[in-house]
């Protein structure tokens, strides 16, 4: 597991991957209204998109990913540092058709090579919980989507941003009661990159985690 690794999260995306404080990731996440604003069907548009922050000229944002795309399936826990191991794959749910879905990309950040979450991390989940059990989003379905650089093998990063996926999914269950059968928790690893970038890249825009609206 490389020390850059980490997740962030943006449009209807989540990317997570470890990062270091810095001039560079000096923005402020979006607050809990930005993020119901942004996931919510009637949100505002913002560079063609449904999001919080617009993305430069030639970096534009992965599409959401399509259903051939598939996820493994729940395995027994592990060391951090344990390969990934082959399982059944599952479908992973498409967003609502007609467009893109609403999402929103928010910078969480972990420990360097884990799952585990800074004080940071948790006052972003904190506006992300309670935008996600507020009357106007509550009827809705997320898949949160942990995203990575490309520092490092493509395996441990997917390995890696499934476990803090997963660690996402069950910090808003336990802090803010959501149903987990409202969320999807998904490691996209190094696919759908924010920024393109060729092969161990520390772009501190890709460690992402993202949230898309499934719908109802």
């Amino acid at each position: 597991m490389h020390p850059y690794a980490s997740l962030t999260a943006a449009t209807a995306l989540l990317a997570l991957a470890a990062i270091s404080p810095g001039p560079a990731l000096a923005q402020a996440n979006p607050s809990s209204s930005d993020i119901i604003n942004s996931l919510r069907p009637t949100g505002p548009i913002v560079g063609g998109t449904r999001g919080i922050r617009p993305v430069g000229p030639g970096t534009e944002p992965a599409p959401s990913a399509a259903p051939a795309i598939t996820a493994p399936a729940p395995r027994a826990p592990a060391s951090r540092h344990a390969p990934a191991t082959a399982a059944a794959a599952q479908p992973i749910a498409p967003p609502p058709a007609g467009g893109s879905a609403p999402s929103v990309n928010l910078t969480v950040q972990f420990a360097n090579g884990s799952d585990q979450l800074t004080p940071g991390a948790m006052h972003t989940l904190d506006e992300l919980g309670r935008a996600l059990s507020s009357q106007d989003l509550a009827s809705y379905r997320f898949r949160i989507e942990g995203h990575t650089d490309t520092v490092g093998r493509a395996d441990s990063n997917k390995t890696l941003s499934e476990q803090r996926a997963e660690k996402v999914v069950d910090y808003l269950a336990a802090k803010f009661n959501i149903d987990r059968s409202r969320l999807q928790a998904i490691g996209m690893g190094e696919e759908g990159l924010l920024v393109q970038t060729g092969p161990n890249v520390p772009e501190p825009r890709n460690r992402r985690v993202q949230v898309v609206n499934l719908g109802a």
